[in-house]
């Protein structure tokens, strides 16, 4: 499909600051639009259940007309539509049509007028009032059963988009890269802390939607760059890279299978897990010193494989990694959840038989059991990279509620890596600790007994961790207010429970440093040097 013919039709960012005011004006926003639904009918909407959002939108307010045009693709009177919004300029840019139907009742004003377009209020992480534009029938409810097989089809705010935007670790930075962006939105908060934000996607459609987004929302403008992966950017580094790439494992990612053209907003067209893999170990030699790069990503699990070990194979050499497991499915329910996402399972069933065969063919064919899903952050690291210290690679399955946001979270795992290698044990206990603010002690045992038969200490933030410690390390937490060195809290731990503080100064650190990495305990600066 040419470039030209995935673009036509679609609107002009001329008029958008005009068109930004009158969505504001109505209190077309997230707050304004649960506000007038109600929490049942927006939740309906995420679910892509348009029902309950018509029955609460009867009425003949500019906020009701705008969400009848932008979400749910009704038809409203042209004289309607111009009480909400300047009406002749959002025709000239293509953001409305005529479709020159007279309106029942008589009405006049020149027929009904439609969206072209769908457009979603997105609230910003500091409260800015945002909107993702996206293709008609896409900015409900994400990718879920939208039953379009469009090959150039753009979706709208789904939750891996969100998942992204939220762990991505927001600091000021020079340059971000939002590879295969979509719709926008991880440009879209880029552009709130990069100098400068460069967008590519293979599509070019979605380079068009991503510009609409940015100038709809009032947000500096990107670099939109065509073509796939880190092609279009040649040799230029960045300090930040994100992406929600097009990872779903299927028979049409490899160009296998029946079911009409590879949807590129979901299809990678490598076999397998290969699209992930290699954006993985190419974005290393793209980072600056010090960047992240942050991904979504599926990957699978086979037989006589060890997960871990698969995904520790994609880090680059010259990065640090904190991969994160949220999900597994076994390869039917993986097989399922995509041919309904594409609207399979509403077509012929003898058709739909064939394609869920194919999915299973080729899974049978790679050995894959089951498929992972989940987040991968690396960071480039020169000590690494110049062979002065080893990589840290974390592999590990969290399929727990988490606290979003997390992106600074996602910055301290790092840090308290960093902070773990240059400290040796005599190092830890000569460091000061504080105990994280939002964790709690939980006492575990029979009712009445003196003794608790196991203490747990858990976040109430962030990744939510839960990690049993015996008394000492229960009383070492508890005391931890950055005043004294890890040392002398455990001396006296050892003079008021009779313990040898020598024991407890060769046992006790490798508990430490669990409790550093997980996030418990966080280290004081200029504490590491005082006297033990």
């Amino acid at each position: 499909m040419s470039t030209t013919s995935l673009t036509a039709g679609l609107p002009t960012p001329s008029h958008a600051t005009r068109l930004r005011e009158a969505f504001l004006s109505a209190d077309f926003t997230a707050d304004g639009l649960l506000d007038l639904l109600g929490a049942p009918a927006y939740a309906a909407l995420a679910r892509s259940e348009t029902v309950p959002a018509l029955r609460a939108t009867r009425g003949d307010t500019p906020l009701e007309t705008l969400v009848r045009l932008f979400l749910l693709q009704q038809p409203v009177s042209a004289e309607r539509a111009a009480r909400a919004l300047p009406l002749e300029e959002a025709l000239a840019d293509g953001w409305l049509v005529r479709d020159g139907k007279e309106i029942d009742g008589g009405e006049t004003g020149g027929g009904e007028i439609r969206a072209t377009v769908d457009v979603r209020p997105y609230g910003g992480p500091e409260g800015q009032d945002w909107f993702i534009v996206s293709d008609l029938g896409c900015a409900v409810g994400g990718a879920g059963g939208i039953g379009r097989k469009d090959e150039g089809v753009v979706l709208g705010v789904g939750g891996a988009s969100t998942t992204l935007a939220g762990i991505t670790v927001r600091t000021p930075v020079a340059s971000a890269l939002d590879l295969g962006t979509g719709s926008g939105i991880q440009a879209l908060h880029a552009a709130q802390h990069a100098t400068l934000v460069t967008a590519t996607d293979l599509n070019p459609r979605a380079l068009e939607f991503t510009r609409l987004t940015l100038a709809l929302s009032g947000a500096r403008g990107a670099e939109l760059l065509a073509g796939s992966l880190f092609e279009p950017v040649d040799g230029d580094t960045y300090d930040l890279i994100v992406s929600n790439p097009p990872f779903v494992i299927s028979p049409l990612a490899s160009g296998k299978g029946d079911s009409g053209a590879r949807l590129t907003y979901r299809d990678g067209g490598m076999s397998g897990d290969d699209l992930c893999r290699t954006l993985v170990q190419q974005a290393g030699e793209r980072l600056n010193d010090g960047g992240y790069a942050q991904f979504l990503a599926n990957w699978q699990h086979v037989e006589g494989e060890q997960w871990q070990e698969r995904l520790r194979s994609w880090v680059p050499r010259d990065c640090d990694a904190w991969i994160v497991q949220r999900e597994v499915q076994d390869i039917t329910q993986y097989a399922e959840l995509w041919l309904r996402d594409s609207g399979d399972h509403r077509e012929d069933q003898q058709a739909y038989a064939e394609r869920y065969e194919a999915w299973l063919d080729e899974f049978e064919a790679s050995g894959t059991k089951s498929v992972g899903f989940g987040w991968i952050t690396l960071r480039k690291n020169a000590a690494v990279a110049e062979g002065r210290t080893e990589p840290s690679i974390v592999v590990e399955e969290w399929t727990h509620p988490v606290e979003q946001p997390l992106g600074d979270t996602v910055r301290a795992h790092f840090e308290r890596q960093d902070f773990l290698r240059a400290h040796d044990d005599a190092a830890l206990l000569a460091a000061h600790f504080r105990l994280a603010s939002e964790v709690t002690q939980e006492q575990v045992g029979l009712p009445g007994a003196e003794d608790p038969e196991h203490v747990v200490l858990r976040q109430n933030r962030g990744m939510r961790r839960a990690t049993r410690v015996d008394h000492v390390g229960a009383g070492f937490a508890g005391v931890c207010d950055g005043t004294l060195s890890a040392g002398r809290i455990l001396d006296a731990i050892g003079q008021l429970t009779g313990e040898d503080s020598v024991v407890l100064r060769d046992r006790i650190p490798q508990a430490i440093r669990l409790l550093v990495e997980e996030g418990f305990l966080e280290p004081v600066d200029g504490g590491g040097g005082q006297a033990s």
